[in-house]
């Protein structure tokens, strides 16, 4: 992470803010944070949830209208994406801010609604980013969903108690990860390579990154039925 540049999607954690600024010379750094447009919604329906509110209800709609967009657009390349959201989301996301604004003007500083409202308001270039690179996403659902078995179990792993145990399991969750995307099974990969691995050619490495590993045992496979 050191070394980083690009995107970070998270939540407004405060933690977060020095990986974007120097917390010294508050001057930027290489990591461009990225808005969460689930948090910020959240935030509204926790409040439905516990009572009526007209102005939560409406936050609601007018996010789930941007959510809309991005379904139309699901799987299309980066660029069209960006044009559409450039078209559709863009005005939508002005409305908001200014409806925001607007509220928040109207609302107890020390209160939930407000504080709601405050959210995306007081990082608003980061909601927004999104629209500016289709590569981006509204959300990050996607990683935290990945990351939900994690969360549920860690009470129970041990080993993840300390820097370097926590680096391990990154590093073996991330491997699981690959798998997961190339259309390999975890489990059968681990198992071959922790085989293997001890007498392999140090300059072959690479045979075993997942999508090379996956493509080579199907040529075996075939080899084999012939």
């Amino acid at each position: 992470m050191a070394d980083y540049q690009g995107y970070l999607q998270a939540d407004g954690f405060a933690g977060y803010n020095a990986l974007y600024r120097d917390p010294k010379t508050k001057a930027p750094r290489d990591i461009v944070e990225v808005g969460c447009w689930s948090h910020s919604r959240r935030k509204f329906t926790d409040i439905l949830e516990k009572s009526p509110s007209p102005i939560a209800a409406e936050a609601v709609v007018r996010i789930a209208e941007l959510f809309a967009i991005e379904r139309d657009i699901k799987g299309a390349p980066p660029d069209e994406r960006r044009r559409i959201r450039q078209i559709k989301a863009v005005p939508k996301l002005e409305a908001l801010r200014a409806w925001l604004e607007t509220q928040n003007r109207g609302l107890s500083s020390d209160s939930n609604l407000a504080r709601a409202c405050r959210y995306p308001l007081n990082r608003w270039q980061a909601m927004i980013r999104y629209c500016d690179d289709g590569r981006l996403e509204i959300s990050n659902n996607l990683v935290e969903n990945a990351l939900r078995g994690v969360a549920l179990g860690r009470r129970n792993w041990l080993f993840v108690g300390s820097m370097k145990g926590g680096e391990a399991a990154a590093l073996f969750y991330s491997l699981a990860g690959t798998c997961r995307l190339n259309g390999v099974e975890p489990e059968a990969w681990f198992t071959d390579v922790i085989e293997r691995i001890g007498n392999y050619p140090i300059n072959r490495i690479d045979d075993f990154l997942p999508w090379r590993w996956q493509a080579s045992k199907l040529s075996n496979d075939l080899e084999k039925a012939a």
